[in-house]
């Protein structure tokens, strides 16, 4: 009867110290966002470290709950003969476990500490486009254009060459390249690709007061290549961030073909010459 009485007892100090780290955790983690709501009204506030400390103190605050529950058990740590033959192989899986978990909380803190990009930055990595949702111990959530969720863990990204759209400055530069028939009028084309360029609401002026003062074009076009079917053109339009510059892009390439088909300026497909000896 003393025996049930004393795991009874314990049992229930498990059961208030599960409850309450559950709740602990869900205050904590409502009262930090509330105050990461607040401070996101300031457009210029960086929310990286802010959510990545708000996922350390919530892991910490269950880590410290598991620990004091698992106290309460005098022998928790007696293993049954039962279990010695499978011992082992449970060693090296929890070995391993928590060294790619260690990896992962590393690389995290890591981010954090150099940051090679920020909460809502846009970035590339493994081919994967999208924009930064969270940062937290384990991994980075990206968000694509299709509104899915890329899910990459922080050792992955360690490893991995990224791409930031907007570090420092997010200024976009498009290249518009296009191809003539060599029979079409190159001064002509050119012209067209520079004033659609110019006109365009999202393009932006990037001149210095040194270039305008050299006359610096607004729009720089040029003959790049003399290909095998065509002359190959380019232009470089820049916009104030990269989806500004993809509606840019876009809308370019429609404009300028539909002024090209005006103007009788061809776009050839790949042709080739063949001579025939008698």
């Amino acid at each position: 009867m003393v025996e049930f009485l004393k795991d009874f007892r314990i049992g229930i100090f498990i059961a208030i110290i599960g409850i309450t780290t559950v709740v602990l955790g869900a205050i904590t983690d409502k009262a930090l966002r509330y105050l990461l709501y607040r401070k996101q009204s300031n457009k210029e506030y960086d929310a990286t470290g802010f959510k990545f400390l708000k996922h350390l103190i919530i892991t910490i605050i269950y880590i410290l709950g598991i620990a004091f529950a698992l106290i309460q058990i005098p022998e928790f740590k007696i293993i049954g003969h039962s279990f010695l033959a499978g011992a082992g192989v449970i060693s090296i899986v929890a070995g391993l476990a928590s060294q790619q978990a260690l990896s992962n909380i590393i690389s995290g803190i890591f981010l954090i500490i150099f940051k090679p990009f920020r909460i809502n930055d846009k970035i590339t990595i493994n081919n994967f486009v999208g924009t930064v949702e969270d940062i937290n111990l384990r991994q980075v959530v990206l968000k694509d254009a299709e509104n899915n969720r890329i899910i990459i863990p922080n050792s992955v990204i360690s490893a991995q060459i990224i791409v930031n759209t907007n570090m420092h400055d997010t200024k976009c530069c498009k290249i518009i390249e296009i191809g003539i028939g060599y029979e079409s009028n190159i001064e002509k084309a050119l012209e067209i690709m520079q004033e659609e360029i110019a006109k365009h609401p999202f393009f932006i002026d990037t001149r210095t007061a040194e270039n305008k003062k050299q006359n610096t074009p607004l729009v720089v076009a040029r003959v790049v290549a003399l290909a095998d079917s065509s002359v190959n053109l380019k232009a470089w339009a820049w916009a104030k961030n990269s989806t500004d510059g993809f509606i840019m892009y876009c809308d370019l390439l429609q404009s300028i073909k539909k002024r090209f088909d005006e103007a009788k300026i061809d776009i050839p497909y790949p042709q080739q010459v063949i001579t025939l000896k008698k």
